[in-house]
């Protein structure tokens, strides 16, 4: 079982992450893969899931080791897999998952991808009082002086962001919702729009 890797991230995409590691690539599913654009010339490191299916070995990525613990609490309520709990940690408003929880708030939690009534009910009554000790750490904003992986569009950002909400498993009628209103934003990265992305659809 890994702990975590130290490495490059030499590969970006709207679904996972490549960490190059002692001359070995590895595929990360994280959360919000746009996050690490602005580290890619620099070492870092990275907490590591592992989950073991019949047909596939995958890795999951984390910054911290609290997301990671969030992450393995998160894939313990029954109907919430890994692709739904990275979903719900790429908002990164941790503190606000945790306030809903704590507060019941089902409708709330149902603005996830995958999360209906049912699913935010047993989040509740398995997570109630189990979140509090986790200290989310702030991440830094990674929105200032990012190089584009690849060049898609003249909207290149805003491109990324759409097709990285559709894999964290937003619908195309919800992504439709925002949009237009989220074209319009100037922002500089891939992260940024995504983001902002995340906040919208937790409004609407």
């Amino acid at each position: 079982m890994y702990e975590y890797l130290k490495g490059y991230v030499t590969f970006i995409s709207p679904y996972y992450i490549v960490l190059e590691t002692a001359g070995i690539g590895y595929q990360l599913a994280v959360a919000n893969p746009f996050r690490y654009a602005a580290q890619q010339k620099e070492e870092i490191k990275v907490f590591v899931y592992q989950a073991v299916r019949e047909d596939a070995i995958l890795l999951y990525g984390f910054s911290t080791f609290e997301e990671k613990q969030l992450f393995i609490k998160l894939i313990s309520v029954s109907g919430i897999g890994p692709k739904s709990a990275l979903a719900i940690m790429a908002g990164e408003d941790h503190g606000g998952l945790v306030n809903a929880v704590e507060s019941e708030n089902v409708k709330y939690l149902t603005k996830f991808p995958g999360v209906g009534k049912k699913t935010a009910q047993q989040m509740i009554l398995d997570l109630k009082g189990k979140l509090d000790d986790l200290v989310i750490g702030e991440l830094k904003d990674a929105t200032e002086n990012v190089e584009p992986v690849v060049a898609v569009s003249d909207n290149q950002y805003f491109d990324e962001a759409m097709e990285a909400l559709a894999a964290l498993g937003y619908s195309r009628r919800e992504l439709k919702r925002i949009e237009k209103e989220l074209a319009v934003e100037s922002l500089t990265s891939t992260d940024a729009y995504l983001r902002q992305g995340l906040s919208l659809l937790m409004k609407k």
